[in-house]
């Protein structure tokens, strides 16, 4: 019997067995089995399969219709694999409190309450069912939500088998034509355009539910519900792989419920090892779930409180969301929101929990804390006759604009009006008071008192001071470039009052004195923004994303500086004018981690950087390149799975590059995209620069038709003397 422990569409540090790096890029010394490969690889294979084993596949659909006949051939096994502890759990404890932290503040509002012994009728079925409908609706509604989309309809819909191979109902039809008590459970159907019939091969998740699912008064499945669930699970595994337009995969999640617990089971193998030779379906396909499935069982927690209410934040229902979640994500591609940037938000929602309570530290004391309004259309100002804003750094309060407010920034004495938040509370589109027909991006940093005890707080100086020097320093070296932000303002803020800094340098006990800003040109949409709400990106504006990067690390790489953090959120949209033509022009933003030199050290972001990055933590000279080839690979509607380690993430990428699934995928969309993402293979990792020029002039001819225009001597324009080149070359005319 062979028992994995493999996730879903995730990589799990906790479960995925350790890796041993050999000092290459993408090696690792564990090797990887077939059964160690996400779950889209063995189905895939089933395609190309003789017709000979669909046809069976199909035969066996038809035949394995009695449950009780599948757990007589399996109940044993599964209550010997239960008592010896066999089955691992699909989901650690750490994943489930990072869920926990992430969905802090959403709400999950179950209005149905689940039917519960003693505070019940006798018949209560149609309730349960009613209840576990709505269940599930909560979860998927909430999960889809928080982390895909806010509006639109939802790309999914609940309905019900009668049993397998049958017609689904919604739970009222069913009660209506009095077939509830043929139903077996409630499944999460994909939508397929407008067909709203729902078929087995579009399932997403079963929900199986049962009178009752524990064993004995143990926390584990009963061996008949382990049986009912993977008699369900296998009906799944074969409906997608016989249809032609699912999705290829070999996994799927059982929902086991009753009216007060419930588990998870995971069922996954690759169809193409189910012996049917012999006469009895059953009997083989017991064999293909002893021998070769990949199953894993969570514990059996509570689900219900005595009232119906479910328990949110415990775990039995955190297994059931992150079952969901990884479902949704697999079948609808990664979420806009991961649930680890949600879960670091965790520190921010406590710090806005101590203001509501308004209590801050105060050395040894707690003090009454007061945040000052702030005034409409005017330079800002607080209340300098409160001595609580002297009495200790810890009560500064992090700025915060509306649309109106004018900042002045000191150094330059140049004033700016807040348009309106672009989303962060540290980010703004702002029109200059001296122009206001342009508008900029407004960066708000954090009071240098702050920066020592929050990481948010460091995350801004470099957004702000950080890329205040690197935008400087193009600037000065003379990098010019349509697809380079520019600088326009940065400094200190000019706080209203009388300022007591003894020099330029130094801070007054203002509140917000000190506090920098930055302002660039231009102000875009971040294309992480564009996936989320318009979808995958096409093959022309893809080209376009790829030339215009380029491009912008082509500029600052004349300067020898490399961007560092290359990603969805980093890359900005903006609408560009030239002569009678308008396009969209595409722009690397938040050069503040950008490496100048040996000893920076780059962002680490565990879907974009490169494997180079993600080993030695600094940047090989494809770094950027390499993050430029996931970043497309995403747009364009690559699956991106979700990473919670450094190991996990240099797994997926030496696996994704070895099966050339990255190269495959782009080549669905642009062959030219194909021949750039293998060509950065084979720099990754090498001293080697990438040859901007040649990729420039061929993207150049596929974005324009031309490959003049938009050379990048029309795009950079470095302001170096004749003379100094001369010095440089040796060949000055000065001589003794």
């Amino acid at each position: 019997m062979q028992i994995y422990a493999k996730g879903f569409s995730r990589s799990d540090p906790d479960e995925s067995p350790g890796l041993s790096f050999d000092g290459s890029l993408r090696k690792s010394n564990s090797a990887l089995s077939v059964q160690s490969i996400s779950g889209i690889s063995a189905l895939r294979n089933t395609v190309h399969t003789s017709r000979r084993l669909l046809k069976g596949l199909k035969d066996c659909a038809k035949k394995l219709i009695d449950k009780q006949s599948f757990a007589h051939n399996l109940e044993d096994w599964a209550y010997q694999n239960t008592n010896q502890d066999t089955f691992s759990s699909p989901f650690s404890i750490d994943e489930l409190h990072k869920l926990d932290l992430a969905l802090e503040g959403v709400l999950f509002q179950q209005l149905c309450r689940m039917p519960s012994s003693p505070y019940t009728l006798t018949d209560q079925k149609e309730d349960e069912y009613l209840a576990l409908e709505d269940f599930l609706h909560t979860i998927v509604n909430g999960l889809w939500r928080t982390f895909w989309r806010k509006s639109g309809p939802l790309p999914f819909f609940l309905s019900c088998p009668r049993q397998n191979g049958s017609r689904f109902y919604t739970v009222e039809k069913a009660i209506s034509r009095r077939r509830l008590e043929d139903l077996s459970g409630v499944a999460l159907i994909t939508r397929s355009g407008s067909d709203q019939q729902a078929y087995w091969d579009q399932v997403m998740v079963f929900a199986l539910y049962r009178s009752d699912i524990v064993l004995g008064n143990e926390s584990v499945l009963s061996s008949n519900s382990i049986c009912d669930a993977l008699f369900h699970g296998v009906h799944i595994l074969i409906a997608r792989c016989l249809s032609r337009s699912s999705v290829s995969n070999d996994s799927v999640y059982i929902l086991v419920l009753d009216s007060i617990f419930g588990a998870v089971v995971k069922l996954g193998g690759d169809l193409s090892k189910l012996e049917l030779n012999s006469g009895d379906v059953y009997q083989s396909v017991c064999d293909w779930i002893k021998n070769y499935a990949e199953i894993e069982i969570s514990s059996v927690d509570r689900i219900w409180n005595k009232l119906g209410n479910a328990n949110w934040g415990d775990l039995g229902t955190l297994q059931i969301l992150l079952a969901m979640f990884d479902s949704i994500a697999y079948w609808n591609g990664p979420p806009r929101k991961s649930i680890a940037s949600l879960a670091s938000d965790h520190s921010l929602r406590l710090q806005k929990r101590r203001i509501e309570f308004q209590v801050v530290d105060n050395e040894s004391a707690l003090v009454p804390y007061q945040q000052d309004s702030l005034l409409h259309g005017e330079i800002i100002e607080l209340d300098e006759n409160n001595n609580d804003n002297q009495s200790s750094r810890k009560q500064i309060s992090r700025l915060k604009l509306r649309p109106g407010d004018v900042i002045l920034v000191d150094d330059e004495q140049k004033s700016f009006q807040i348009q309106e938040s672009l989303g962060n509370h540290y980010l703004y589109s702002a029109v200059s008071v001296d122009c206001p027909t342009q508008l900029l991006t407004l960066y708000v940093g954090a009071h240098p008192s702050r920066l020592e005890p929050s990481w948010e707080d460091m995350s801004l100086w470099y957004q702000v001071q950080r890329q205040t020097k690197v935008l400087n320093i193009l600037k000065q070296q003379g990098v010019s470039s349509k697809y380079l932000p520019e600088i326009i303002a940065s400094g200190p803020i000019l706080h209203s009052g009388h300022c007591k800094k003894k020099n330029p340098k130094g801070r007054c006990d203002h509140p917000w004195c000190g506090t920098p800003i930055l302002v660039t040109s231009p102000v875009g949409e971040p294309i992480s923004s564009i996936v989320s709400r318009d979808g995958s990106f096409m093959s022309d504006e893809a080209l376009r994303v790829c030339r215009d990067c380029l491009a912008a690390l082509r500029s600052a790489a004349l300067a020898n500086v490399q961007h560092g953090d290359i990603c969805p959120e980093n890359v900005i949209r903006i609408f560009d004018i030239q002569g009678s033509r308008s396009n969209f022009l595409y722009m690397p933003i938040s050069w503040g981690r950008a490496v100048l030199e040996d000893k920076d050290s780059p962002a680490i972001n565990l879907q974009f950087s490169s494997s180079y990055a993600l080993q030695h933590g600094k940047l090989c000279p494809s770094s950027d390149a390499e993050s430029l080839v996931y970043l497309l690979f995403a747009i364009c509607g690559g699956i991106l799975q979700q990473q919670d380690s450094i190991e996990s993430a240099l797994q997926w990428r030496e696996t994704s590059w070895a099966k050339r699934v990255i190269q495959q995928h782009l080549g669905e969309v642009s062959a030219l995209l194909k021949a750039f993402a293998d060509y950065v293979d084979s720099l990754c990792g090498t001293p080697y620069p990438v040859d901007y020029d040649i990729w420039l002039k061929r993207l150049n001819r596929a974005v324009d038709g031309s490959a003049d225009r938009g050379k990048m001597v029309e795009e950079v324009t470095l302001t170096l003397q004749l003379e100094d080149v001369a010095e440089s070359s040796g060949t000055s005319g000065g001589g003794p």
